[in-house]
């Protein structure tokens, strides 16, 4: 039976961090809940995939090429597909992601934080 997802449940259910864990999909999109806490994410790029940094909680410096954004609660940013980009956190921050399935968790670079899979909550 269909029922609603909780997202402030989700973020109980787990503490590790740029971990994405899918609690949704829809055409082709996984919804992804992530904590970020620390300065781990490498510079990287996709080739075929946007994607979307909606933050619930804390703010996120996005590097977009030569751009630096501040992300707050309640806002959200687009990078799009073939941008060169890293996150930084402001202390932790909670967010939900928009991406393709199958998308590399940080393109073509490896690093600490790449994850081959991402694994799913149980909502």
């Amino acid at each position: 039976m269909p029922k609603a997802v909780n997202v402030a449940g989700c973020f109980k259910k787990f503490d590790d961090t740029y971990s994405p864990k899918i609690i949704a999909e829809l055409n082709g999109q996984y919804v992804m809940a992530v904590k970020l806490e620390g300065d781990k994410c490498p510079w990287h790029t996709h080739e075929k995939e946007d994607e979307m940094f909606y933050v619930l909680e804390g703010i996120l410096d996005i590097y977009d090429g030569k751009e630096k954004i501040r992300v707050h609660t309640g806002e959200f940013y687009t990078v799009y597909r073939g941008k060169e980009h890293r996150v930084v956190p402001e202390g932790r921050v909670k967010l939900l992601l928009f991406e393709p399935e199958g998308i590399s968790h940080t393109g073509k670079v490896r690093s600490e934080i790449t994850r081959s899979r991402f694994d799913r909550l149980d909502v």
